[in-house]
């Protein structure tokens, strides 16, 4: 019975963390994106300007939105993106970072 229920949890808490991974895809596509309008943008490791800053892209980046938070914008981040940005923190397992709504323009993607 223990066993049972051990192998319960494992199952739940492996397609929780699945879960999570799946829910942005590279099939789906992106329903916004952000393009910096200016010289530069920071991106940040999470939504606040007292958060690790991640690295600057240049003007005309555009990238895909995967959410938002009050007055930040999730966007994803290309790996591509290292040999085009000034760089501050080398991000090895980041995909993704939070930019103020103030730096980027969003919108629908075509």
């Amino acid at each position: 019975m223990k066993t049972t229920h051990r192998t319960l949890a494992v199952i739940v808490a492996l397609s929780l963390l699945c879960g999570s991974g799946f829910a942005q895809t590279a099939a789906e596509a992106p329903r916004e994106v952000a393009t910096v309008p200016t010289s530069h943008a920071s991106v940040h490791m999470a939504a606040g300007s007292g958060s690790e800053l991640l690295l600057m892209v240049p003007k005309g980046t555009v990238m895909p939105v995967l959410g938002r938070k009050g007055e930040w914008v999730q966007v994803r981040l290309n790996p591509e993106l290292r040999k085009t940005s000034i760089v501050i923190r080398w991000y090895k397992n980041e995909d993704n970072g939070w930019m103020h709504d103030s730096t980027v323009v969003v919108s629908k993607a075509k």
